[in-house]
């Protein structure tokens, strides 16, 4: 046994405030996790359209203890007003994140600083709560619909979307048509289309690059 925790399988994403605080997380959990960037998703349209898609089932939010925390979480449930969201707050445990000179105003971790042993505990603590929110070993995020092929890195590949030269354009381009980041790696990319979309819409999407 390598000691190593298996990481928590989540059917829906996990709304975090930047690309750090995604990476640490992505340690912790299998899920489609979406940075806000911060403040900018108050005047990012699109950011916000896709957060609304790609949360049609609920969302969990994870943000900072701080006041910055506090008001992109507020003004995100604002936002997702009809959709089922699940909240899950960092402790306040003073430090700073190797990264930074300085502390924060504050004086508390961000949530790329926080521990994975305690996020892990922040994590089972909601799932224990909301079974729900899990999903099967093996299995892909997805809508549920019966009878629905899951969008695989095998079809990717089949598709000319990984693995091939110039997949990583294509898969963006894709992406892109279903108001997706272009920048996915794959498989978030696969996570997310089991979410919001399907395997006949993505084969529709490379038809229409093909044409």
């Amino acid at each position: 046994m390598s000691g190593v925790s298996e990481r928590i399988r989540l059917s829906v994403p996990v709304i975090v405030e930047g690309k750090y605080d995604k990476a640490r997380l992505s340690q912790v959990v299998d899920a489609v996790i979406v940075p806000t960037d911060g403040f900018a998703v108050f005047n990012n349209a699109e950011k916000r359209a896709m957060i609304r898609r790609l949360g049609e089932r609920g969302v969990i939010l994870l943000s900072d203890s701080d006041g910055g925390g506090r008001l992109i979480r507020s003004h995100l449930r604002g936002m997702l007003d009809g959709i089922p969201v699940y909240d899950v707050y960092a402790p306040a445990i003073r430090g700073k994140e190797p990264r930074k000179s300085a502390p924060s105003k504050a004086g508390i971790l961000g949530v790329e600083g926080v521990p994975n042993d305690v996020l892990r505990g922040l994590f089972e603590k909601l799932t224990a709560a909301h079974p729900e929110l899990l999903r099967e070993p093996g299995s892909v995020p997805s809508d549920s619909g019966q009878g629905k092929n899951p969008v695989t890195k095998a079809l990717l590949y089949e598709l000319g979307l990984n693995g091939t030269a110039g997949s990583s354009e294509r898969r963006a381009a894709v992406a892109e048509a279903l108001g997706l980041p272009r920048d996915m790696t794959v498989n978030a990319f696969c996570a997310a289309v089991n979410l919001i979309s399907s395997e006949e819409e993505v084969r529709e999407r490379c038809r229409c690059l093909d044409s």
